[in-house]
């Protein structure tokens, strides 16, 4: 992997061009999903954001993930980048990212620059309208993580998640339904759906990159 400062110079060029979208979240998109054919947002939809946060540790690039704890919803104890629903005193989504993002996993907003986005991904089970939001620290965040939200910040190198041999496939039980779902083992943890296809989407942009 290149320096952090170059890497962070390119990806912000990088995330100015066309962006691969669709194509790059059907390659974890459930099968559930691709059968689908209301994938739009309607007028209930809620928009929300999440935070892809860089930073350098020992000559690595790290993003955190959060595992959510177990609770009954649609995403209880399930791997996910901070974030959540937007609110009124939100100006834009980058906005709901950042503020997610010091909320859940204590990161001071301060210190954080603004990369760009990826591309919005709604999720037909909650109803959501993601928006993926790209930052970087120039040195290794204190978290802390809000207990009522957050189980553990787990910490992924860029190298990880470029790794191939992570992704697998197997028969997910979700909520009492199976569901037949490509997934990433991170550090023994199976990170799926949505966060799955946000990462999917990263990793072909952090491929061009390189």
């Amino acid at each position: 992997m290149i320096g952090f400062v170059p890497f962070t110079e390119k990806l912000r060029k990088r995330l100015q061009e066309p962006l691969p979208g669709r194509v790059a979240h059907e390659i974890m998109a459930s099968e559930s999903r691709l059968k689908l054919k209301m994938l739009s947002p309607s007028e209930r939809t809620r928009e929300s954001a999440v935070l892809i946060l860089f930073y350098p540790e020992n000559d690595k690039i790290y993003i955190p993930l959060i595992l959510r704890p177990q609770y009954d919803g649609v995403h209880g104890g399930q791997m996910a980048f901070p974030g959540g629903r937007a609110e009124k005193e939100d100006e834009n989504l980058i906005r709901t990212a950042m503020r997610e993002a010091q909320e859940e996993i204590g990161v001071r907003l301060t210190d954080v620059k603004i990369l760009g986005k990826l591309t919005k991904l709604f999720i037909p089970a909650s109803n959501f309208n993601v928006q993926p939001v790209l930052a970087f620290l120039n040195r290794k965040p204190d978290f802390y993580p809000d207990a009522r939200e957050v189980d553990k910040v787990v910490e992924v190198s860029l190298d990880e998640i470029l790794n191939p041999a992570i992704i697998g496939r197997k028969v997910l039980n979700v909520r009492g339904v199976e569901v037949d779902a490509p997934f990433y083992n991170i550090q023994d943890h199976v990170v799926w759906g949505a966060t799955a296809m946000m990462i999917a989407e990263l990793v072909e942009i952090l491929r061009s990159i390189k």
